[in-house]
This record gives structure tokens, sequence and C-alpha cells, in this order.
């Protein structure tokens, strides 16, 4: 089943001749329970793509369909709860809030939007991404890798459609950026959670199920399953 789907999508910045095309036509289907990497080198369109997908800004032309709801044909106030609900963000910078302690910045997104938190479900994700002993720490108080677990376990706590992790480990080093991915991946096949990843860096690439490579706003390769 598709949970996520792109038809003919553009963005573009710009008039004439300096005109920009970020994004030029991209058609991409992701299956649930997928994890893509998506590579291109800096300005290669993938930041662009990864907003549309996760509905932080609007496309030229085209469509992004979530569970088969094409999402910019929402209102803005429904497409900001509808993103709260189904689409997780796990950024480079972690974003956490640093006042809050681990667990409550875990649950904040669930809490934000009046739902009830799965404690079951919550603790499998706390205790699969080794932050059990670290639920009372302030962000302050932890390393990089342990900062971006808290936000791989808050992004996976709402349950969302799918998992949007932009250049994730970006500010890590090599051993924990793998660590850090490895649990992600991990925390996918567990949770039969669908992912998509971009990234510059082709060894973080290889964990993922499928590698698509975006140029100039376009897709390369749709690529096939590959194990390695």
């Amino acid at each position: 089943m598709n949970v996520l789907k792109t038809t003919n999508l553009k963005k573009y910045y710009g008039d004439g001749p300096g005109r920009v095309k970020a994004l030029d036509g991209v058609d991409l289907e992701v299956q649930k329970g997928e994890f893509v990497a998506v590579v291109g080198t800096s300005g290669s369109g993938k930041s662009t793509l990864l907003h549309m997908l996760g509905g932080l800004d609007y496309p030229t032309s085209g469509k992004v369909e979530v569970e088969g709801r094409d999402i910019f044909r929402l209102k803005k106030d429904e497409l900001c709860i509808f993103r709260r609900r189904k689409i997780g963000f796990v950024f480079q910078s972690y974003n956490l809030v640093p006042v809050l302690n681990v667990y409550e910045n875990i649950v904040l997104p669930i809490q934000l939007d009046g739902g009830s938190v799965d404690k079951v479900y919550v603790q499998n994700v706390i205790k699969l991404l080794g932050l059990g002993e670290k639920l009372n720490n302030l962000p302050t108080q932890l390393s990089g890798g342990q900062q971006q677990r808290v936000a791989i376990a808050r992004a996976l706590a709402a349950k969302p459609a799918i998992l949007l992790a932009d250049e994730p480990t970006g500010n890590l080093d090599s051993a924990t950026s793998q660590d850090v991915l490895g649990l992600l991946k991990v925390s996918g096949d567990r949770f039969g959670q669908t992912i998509v990843m971009i990234t510059h860096n082709e060894a973080i690439a290889q964990l993922a199920d499928r590698i698509i490579r975006i140029e100039d706003g376009k897709l390369l390769s749709k690529g096939g399953d590959h194990h390695g």
C-alpha cells in the first residue's frame, strides 16, 4: 500500500531566465513500512522535497498524497492538524524544548493534539532507543546522539503515517551517526514505521531499503531493493 505518493511535483522560485527549478516534476511512491533514503548534493532539491512531503511548504504544481489524501487540498488549519497527526519529523538540529525533560519532550506532540498517550507503546519506543534512564533529564544534560534519539522517540510516539528525517545525523560524528541510524532503522522495522530520510552521506543511505537519487530537482533513479 502506498503511504506516500507525489505526482509531477514542482517547486519553482522566481521568474524568467533566473528561475530556479528546485523540484522539476518529481514522481515518487513509498510503500508502508519502507525505509527510503533520498540522496543528493547540496542544492539538489532534496530539502525542498522533504518540506513538500511534510506539508511545510507549498508546491508550484503537482500533488502530494499521504494515505491517499491530497495534503495541499486541505485548508491551512486542517493541514496543520494532519501534519501533527500523520507526519513525524526528525531534523538535524533536534528541536527539543529545553525546559522540558526527555519524557515530556517525547509526548509533547500527542498532548498538543489533545490525544491520549499510548503508554505501553511509548515505553517500548523509549526502551528500544535506550532512553529509559534519561527520562527526567533536560536536553542540555544529554549528548548530541542522545538528543537525536529523543527526537526520534518523539517522532515515533505519535504513530505517524510517515516519518521524515532531514539529515538526521548532520551534527553527529560517524560512530554516533551509525548508532542513531541503526536505531532509527530498527524502530522502523519494529513498529512498521514508514521512513523517508534525506542525506548527502552515502554510507548512511546504505542502511535504507531503497536509495533514490535527486539532482537538479529531478529523481535520477527509482532504485530497487538492495541488501548491503
